[in-house]
């Protein structure tokens, strides 16, 4: 794993997600945000959990030559507990996985058992009692604005009640916990999102769809700040 930290908790940090960039210039994508990226986002889909396959281990390792940053790795997978070690391996800091799954106690024991900074997701659909049993025991706490699956998609504005349900349950507990919203973030929604009480905010297309990516990044940063 990279020894940087993710940095300090609840701190508002920008995550870049590769999704959206161009596979066959990944690296180069990776290394042109560098400076304004704090965490970078790595969708990781099983094409069962979600409609759709994406990047696995081999290219987590690939990418740790172009950059030093946290990875937060998304596991969109219906069984994320088998993969957790090759993820570690491969130089992973973060892993979330999916409520939905069912069950996730396996997944976060053994992340934390790997050394692995521990997330747990919901998709917008999904209430915020089905999460907030696990707070005490994650690190990351992901609440979707979009249904996962694919890049590029509107947010939606409804998950903001959950997400401060969410801000103030942790706020009230007093947790060294991370709240990260993804999907459909830009510069109009990032505020809407840091208003609720998100600090991570996880951007695909509204940095590498744009001409300019770094200083999509930067406009993103300043808007929700």
């Amino acid at each position: 794993m990279s020894a940087h930290p993710c940095g300090e908790v609840g701190s508002l940090r920008v995550a870049p997600s590769i999704l959206s960039a161009d596979f066959g210039r990944l690296g180069a994508c990776v290394a042109e945000v560098d400076a304004e990226s704090d965490w970078l986002h790595v969708d990781v889909m099983d094409g069962h959990f979600v409609p759709n396959v994406s990047l696995g281990p081999p290219v987590v390792a690939s990418l740790r030559r172009y950059s030093e940053r946290f990875f937060d790795c998304h596991l969109m997978m219906s069984e994320p507990a088998r993969y957790l070690e090759a993820f570690a391996r491969a130089g992973a800091d973060g892993c979330t996985v999916h409520v939905e799954v069912g069950a996730p106690d396996e997944a976060i024991e053994r992340a934390r058992a790997l050394g692995l900074r521990v997330g747990l997701a919901a998709n917008p659909d999904t209430p915020f009692g089905a999460v907030e049993p696990y707070l005490e025991r994650i690190d990351l706490l992901l609440l979707m604005t979009v249904f996962p699956g694919f890049g590029g998609q509107s947010f939606m504005g409804e998950v903001m009640d959950k997400v401060a349900l969410a801000r103030a349950a942790i706020d009230e507990r007093g947790l060294a916990l991370d709240l990260e919203v993804d999907g459909g973030i830009d510069p109009e929604t990032a505020p809407i999102a840091v208003a609720a009480g998100a600090n991570v905010l996880v951007a695909g297309s509204a940095i590498f769809a744009r001409p300019d990516p770094l200083a999509a990044a930067r406009a993103l940063r300043a808007a929700a700040r």
